[in-house]
Parts: C-alpha cells; structure tokens; sequence
C-alpha cells in the first residue's frame, strides 16, 4: 500500500470557513463526514485506504479541526447546508457519513439531492422524537473534552477508548480540544430531536448502511424498519465491530464500502 500525503485546504461554502483534508484517488470524489467529536485528520488512516478507490474529501466539520466555530449555528439542518455547498463545488461526491456525519448525509440528501452521486451511512444514531435513546452518555463526550482543552496524553485518553491503539488515542488527545464544547452539545441534544427517519422515505440516492454488528447504535430491526422506509437501500453488517468501525475491524469496514457504486 502506497502512502496518500493528505492536502488541506480552506474554502468558503455556506457563509463559512471550511476545513477539508483530501488524500486523492483515482474517484469517483467522495465527501467523508466525519461522526460528533471526530476531526478530519483523525480519519486519516481510513482515508488513505479509501483512497485506493476514490477521491476522498474529508471535512473538519464546523466546530471541529481547523473548521470555522464560534458563535454558529450548530444544529443538524446548518450542518446538511454546509454538506450541499460543499457538494455544489465539487463533482457529485458519494457522501460517506459516519454516526452524525451520516445523520447529516440524510438531511442533506432530502433538502438538495442534486449535488450527490450516492450515499454511504455508517451507524447512524437510531434516536430521535419518540425512539430510544442514543446509546452513549454526554459525560463521555463532555469530559473528554474536558480533559483535551486542559491538556493530555495516551493514558488519560485510554479510559474513555480502551480498545484504540497508542497511535489513535494521540491523535484523538491532540485534537479533541478543537471540538467546540457547546457545538458538541448541540449535536448531541439533537440525536433525541432530529427525525432523520421522515427524511429517509424521499431519498432516492443509491445508499448504503453499514451497521457495526459489535454495536447498539444501529440493530437488526432499525435495520428492517430502514428497509421499508428506503426499499431501495443496501446494507452491510461489520460482526465484531463497534460504533467507531474502521477503529476497531478496518478491513471489515472497507469490505463493507469499496464496491460501493452509482
């Protein structure tokens, strides 16, 4: 496997500075949005595998890397705006949306469909108005954060991701306190009162859900109750992973995406 040296770059799209971080391919393009408190550069060893294939364009989401933050809109339809103008200036990328990122791919898809080739949903959080909650609690988040923006390292890092390597809880440790404290509140409020499922019937975009079978984020009968809602859509099941899929079996995530195709 030959290195991707990733090439960052700022644009303005929907009123904003962002942050995109692209590890090139042979394409077609794809724009990775990364999940709540996962700067781009984070999903760099996953980036640089997809890359065999496509064109990949991971995005520091607003409130997150070296994306614009402070006093912004945080919530789920701002988030879907960014994805479209970034789609418009490029050449109908597959979205590959993990956890929020893939909640965000399914808001963007039914307000503008037109800037996208194709979808690629990995454990989105099953919750919203009415359903059970998301399954991880915001002290996990919020006193990561926490801890980041004080300063830490390996070890400290290790208890809230116990099955990560040395290498990727650096980088989280490094990182984490570019996750603005309040744009992550935002976002995790919002699992409880977005309904991404009202969008998904008037999606007609290829897609695709990869669901991490280690995982209760997304299960079997979420998997059922999406099939009636987009009978159109894919699915592929990673055993043994959990939420954080490429972390914990990479080559199980890559088979369940690389033949992805519109």
């Amino acid at each position: 496997m030959t290195t991707v040296t990733p090439q960052g770059r700022h644009v303005h799209a929907n009123g904003i500075r962002q942050h995109l971080l692209r590890y090139p391919g042979p394409g077609p393009q794809m724009l990775l949005i990364p999940g709540i408190t996962s700067p781009a550069i984070t999903w760099g060893f996953v980036a640089e595998r997809l890359a065999e294939k496509f064109d990949v364009h991971v995005l520091d989401v607003r409130g997150r890397g070296l994306s614009e933050a402070g006093d912004l809109d945080y919530t789920l339809d701002a988030m879907a705006d960014d994805a479209i103008a970034l789609a418009q200036g490029m050449h109908k990328p597959i979205v590959l949306g993990h956890s929020m990122g893939a909640r965000v791919a399914i808001r963007a898809a039914r307000c503008n469909p037109g800037p996208f080739s194709g979808l690629i949903l990995v454990d989105p959080p099953m919750s919203g108005p009415g359903r059970r909650p998301y399954p991880a609690n915001w002290p996990w988040y919020g006193d990561s954060i926490r801890l980041a923006q004080h300063g830490c390292g390996i070890e400290e890092m290790r208890k809230f991701c116990p099955t990560w390597t040395d290498e990727q809880l650096a980088l989280r440790a490094q990182w984490l306190h570019t996750c603005q404290w309040g744009a992550i509140r935002i976002t995790f409020d919002g699992f409880a009162t977005d309904d991404v499922h009202a969008d998904m019937p008037h999606i007609k975009l290829p897609t695709r859900l990869v669901s991490a079978g280690g995982a209760t984020v997304v299960l079997p009968e979420d998997v059922a109750e999406l099939k009636t809602l987009m009978p159109h859509l894919e699915t592929r099941r990673v055993e043994g992973a959990g939420h954080m899929i490429p972390w914990d079996k990479l080559e199980g995530f890559l088979d369940a995406v690389m033949d992805f195709s519109v």
